[in-house]
């Protein structure tokens, strides 16, 4: 992989955005490299229970790199990149069967902050700020964009952020329940979001479920919901990880879960 990183720490997937010379700005070659991360850690099954995903050098995910040569020699259409390789990547990561952390370690901006708000739980640090930057091209949000953030921060919020282009930072993201926990520098969030990843990698196969669940909630009706919970709750109580959940409360030690 030429830009990006992946290392596998006991049953965490590390993957990196690394390109730090544009400050991780987004390519067709940090794209493709993305999309064949993913296929690795998803071929690695329950070997794999977590992803954290964060960025080498200054920066978390500048957006897209606006200098990339497959940009400049392929379509002239923004909207062919956006089905053709961001799309897929997104629905490969809403569709991960395990938990994902993002740890913003400086600027998100663009696509970036899309990526960053893919996490179940998203870490920053104290010097980290978000940028909704693409009213300051003439384009529209996209990556999602305008589908997570106002779930996340509210429509006001969502429009005055898009509309204004301004750097949202993290202790504000933090308020307005985009950033789950903000950390002192970058030294502690790699080492917080790593906890955090370890302790999620440690956990039962129910915890893919969880995420499943809350995923489909925004799209689907009450009594859809429901149901779904109920198949949901099939798949989790049949795991052998319910198994040694409940055996482990009644002999009061801690839970050795397996992912299965």
């Amino acid at each position: 992989m030429q830009r990006m990183q992946l290392e596998f720490v006991d049953r965490v997937a590390v993957l990196k955005f690394d390109h730090p010379e544009v400050m991780n700005a987004v390519g067709g070659q940090m794209l493709r490299d993305f999309g064949a991360a993913i296929a690795e850690i998803k071929a690695r099954g329950t070997d794999v229970r977590c992803l954290l995903l964060t960025g080498n050098g200054r920066a978390f995910c500048a957006g897209a790199n606006l200098q990339d040569d497959d940009k400049n020699k392929g379509s002239n259409e923004a909207g062919a990149s956006l089905r053709h390789g961001y799309h897929p990547l997104m629905f490969e990561l809403r569709g991960l069967e395990m938990p994902m952390v993002t740890a913003v370690n400086g600027v998100a901006a663009g696509v970036g902050m899309s990526f960053a708000m893919m996490g179940d739980i998203v870490c920053a640090s104290q010097e980290a700020y978000f940028l909704q930057a693409f009213a300051r091209i003439g384009l529209i949000p996209d990556g999602g964009a305008t589908y997570l953030l106002p779930r996340l921060v509210g429509w006001g919020r969502a429009m005055e952020l898009s509309l204004l282009a301004e750097r949202l930072p993290a202790a504000t993201a933090q308020e307005w329940g985009l950033v789950n926990r903000v950390f002192a520098d970058t030294e502690a969030l790699a080492a917080g979001s790593m906890e955090l990843a370890q302790r999620l990698a440690n956990g039962p196969r129910s915890l893919a479920l969880i995420r499943k669940a809350y995923w489909h909630s925004w799209g689907n009706r009450y009594e859809q919901q429901l149901e779904l919970e109920a198949q949901l709750q099939n798949e989790a109580g049949r795991s052998s990880d319910f198994r040694e959940g409940v055996s482990a409360f009644l002999q009061k030690r801690d839970a050795a879960f397996k992912g299965e």
